[in-house]
């Protein structure tokens, strides 16, 4: 089976029936909400309250903060070990930063829009375009044979 890394959005809702489905399906999961070394992952609001306030400098020091600096190596680790990238809408600027990085180094990448977002052309220089969770396994599926 695939190991998978999904990318997506600390508030998107269909996350965890997202990662529990692949891992039923037999797929080994990141989930960067519990990485592996424990822990419940990392939120800019750990650092501080007022992060949506915070200048261009501030935001650049705070990149090099221990928290930051610890989750982006679980990421970043996770993101080497995986062999598909799952980029689950509705997400952010990391989420399709990663969905990038996996496509730039010839890896699969899925998206997967369970619900109505606004159209996006450039997702067609991905692997396909899903609009449900069984819709990526038959994909995976499909890869493997």
């Amino acid at each position: 089976m695939s190991k998978i890394y999904v990318a997506s959005s600390w508030r998107n809702s269909h996350f965890p029936d997202v990662v529990k489905h692949l891992k039923e399906a037999g797929h080994e999961v990141y989930d960067f909400r519990n990485p592996p070394d424990g822990g419940h992952g990392f939120k800019w609001s750990e650092l501080s309250e007022d992060y949506m306030q915070w200048s261009p400098q501030q935001y650049r020091e705070h990149l090099m903060h221990p928290k930051a600096v610890k989750q982006f190596a679980n990421d970043e680790a996770a993101m080497q070990s995986c062999d598909v990238c799952v980029l689950l809408l509705p997400c952010g600027r990391s989420a399709h930063t990663e969905a990038g990085w996996f496509a730039g180094r010839g890896k699969k990448v899925f998206v997967l829009i369970p619900e109505r977002q606004e159209p996006e052309l450039m997702y067609k220089l991905f692997d396909g375009v899903c609009c449900s969770v069984e819709e990526v396994i038959e994909e995976l599926a499909r890869i493997r044979s």
